[in-house]
C-alpha cells in the first residue's frame, strides 16, 4: 500500500473529536488567508479610489501638501523622488492605474470569498497568483533584505504552501471517494 495512502487511512481513523479538531483548525487558517486576500483588495481598492480623485487636479502640490502634513522635508530625497513622480502623472496614467487597480481587488475579493467557502476554484487562483508574485518578491529581497520585503515573503510563500497542500489532498480524497464509487458499482454488479 503506497504511503500516501496510509496517511489518508491514519487520517480517517483518528478519533471522532480530533477529526473535527483539524477540520475545524483547517477552516479557520483559509478563513485567515481568505481575510487577508479580502483586506488585500480593500487596500488596492482604495489606491484606485484615489488615484481616480487625482485626475484632473494639480498631483504635485498634493503632493508637496502631503510632504508637509507629515513633516517630511523636501530636500531629502525620497521627497524629491515622490514629487518627480507627482509631476509626471497624467490623467491617462491615473485612469490606467485605477483600472489596473479596480480589477486587481475584484480578483482579490473573488478568490477571499472563494477561500472563504472553500472552493477549490478559490485555492486555484490563490496558489497561481502566489507563484505569479515570487519572482518579484524574490527580486525585491536581492535588492535588500528588510523587514517588510521578507514578511510580504514568507507569507506568500506560506499561502502558496498551503494552498499545494489543499489542493493536492483535495485531489487525493476526489481520487478516493472515485475509487469507492468504482467499488461500490462493481459490488452492485455482481
Amino acid at each position: 500500500m503506497p504511503r500516501g495512502t496510509l496517511r489518508v487511512l491514519a487520517r480517517c481513523m483518528l478519533p471522532p473529536a480530533t477529526k473535527i479538531d483539524f477540520h475545524r483548525a483547517q477552516k479557520n487558517l483559509l478563513r485567515a488567508v481568505a481575510s487577508f486576500e479580502f483586506i488585500k483588495g480593500i487596500f488596492v481598492l482604495l489606491i484606485g479610489l484615489c488615484a481616480v480623485l487625482l485626475v484632473r487636479k494639480d498631483a504635485w502640490v498634493i503632493a508637496e501638501s502631503l510632504l508637509a502634513v507629515f513633516h517630511i522635508s523636501t530636500d531629502r530625497h525620497f521627497a524629491q523622488v515622490f514629487l518627480d513622480f507627482a509631476d509626471t502623472l497624467t490623467d491617462t496614467r491615473l485612469w490606467a492605474a485605477a483600472k489596473i487597480a479596480f480589477v486587481y481587488s475584484a480578483l482579490r475579493f473573488a478568490e477571499g470569498y472563494g477561500l472563504w467557502k472553500g472552493r477549490t476554484w478559490a485555492e486555484w487562483i490563490a496558489f497561481g497568483s502566489g507563484t505569479l508574485l515570487l519572482p518579484l518578491e524574490i527580486r525585491e529581497l536581492l535588492r535588500g533584505i528588510t523587514l517588510i520585503r521578507f514578511a510580504v515573503f514568507a507569507i506568500n510563500l506560506g499561502i502558496i504552501t498551503y494552498m499545494f497542500f489543499l489542493l493536492r489532498d483535495g485531489r487525493r480524497q476526489r481520487r478516493q471517494q472515485r475509487l469507492i464509487q468504482a467499488e461500490s458499482r462493481d459490488q452492485q454488479a455482481d
